[in-house]
């Protein structure tokens, strides 16, 4: 069953390293590793947009450098999200809190 995302909410972000920390206001810590959070990016350009009928589209696949998997920021979405700018400048990707703990490295 999904976490429910109101619910969730971060208490503190850090990078230490490759990886991002992410302390949740429950206590619980999860651990992504930079290239885990770039690769899983939800925004259209990365994952494809769906229409009614379960057609995925998207535009071509970008291509990564040493920069697309360094965090430049992580900025708060609403309540409910948040979008890190990479340095290769991409920052269109809206991560939920509920897919955040999903890509926990535990």
């Amino acid at each position: 069953m999904p976490l429910d995302d109101t619910k969730l909410e971060i208490k503190h972000t850090e990078v230490v390293n490759k990886f991002l920390l992410v302390k949740w206001t429950d206590n619980s810590e999860t651990v992504i590793p930079l290239n885990t959070l770039r690769d899983n990016c939800p925004c259209a350009s990365c994952s494809g947009e769906t229409d009614v009928l379960g057609n995925i589209y998207k535009g071509p696949t970008l291509k990564m450098n040493k920069n697309s998997y360094r965090l430049i920021s992580i900025n708060p979405v609403g309540y409910y999200g948040m979008c890190p700018v990479w340095g290769d400048g991409h920052k269109t990707g809206i991560y939920t809190f509920n897919h955040l703990k999903s890509l926990d490295d535990g």
